[in-house]
């Protein structure tokens, strides 16, 4: 598929947002991997996909560096106010499934895709680690995970990070050779 048809899938499977995004403009950023090493979601040194598991900074932008081409997506929801728990856990769920999906069909049409989601890895609802993953051929980092700052990676797209007052984004991409 070329990115354009990317770009129609991906809206086709109900992101709001989906835009090429060419992997050069993305700089993994040392700052964002501190945020990492801050552990306030609990997942450093205990997920597979998060830092310092996913590879070091240099690992990373290495992997984003041999990639040519890529499709930037986002989720955007509406909520009743900056309270609204309910609405957020439902945001992200539906995020989650709608780039799994993308990610999946990513996959099967190019083994090397690289999909770079919205905070660690969901597939399990427990990460395996330190045992091995179960699903190493699904799992999926995060875009902060590899050092991304989310507001420059929508910048590079041609994406609004920000949609106004009471809303919630959640971005995610994919790099292909």
């Amino acid at each position: 598929m070329t990115i354009e048809e990317w770009v129609t899938y991906a809206k086709e499977l109900g992101f709001a947002e989906a835009a090429p995004v060419d992997p050069a403009a993305l700089k993994p950023n040392a700052e964002v991997r501190a945020m990492c090493a801050a552990d306030k979601c609990h997942a450093y040194g205990k997920n597979w996909t998060c830092p310092p598991e996913c590879g070091s900074l240099e690992t990373c932008t290495a992997r984003i560096g041999a990639k040519t081409k890529g499709i930037l997506v986002q989720s955007v929801a509406q909520l009743e106010d900056s309270f609204d728990i309910e609405g957020m856990m439902e945001a992200e769920q539906n995020h989650s499934a709608r780039f799994h999906t993308l990610a999946d069909k990513a996959h099967a049409e190019q083994k090397t895709a690289l999909c770079l989601g919205t905070g660690g890895c969901r597939i399990c609802g427990k990460c395996a680690y330190p045992e091995k993953c179960r699903f190493p051929d699904r799992a999926c980092a995060s875009m902060e995970g590899y050092g991304l700052l989310v507001n420059d990676a929508c910048a590079a797209a041609g994406v609004p990070y920000y949609h106004g007052p009471n809303t919630l984004a959640y971005t995610a991409c994919i790099l292909f050779d």
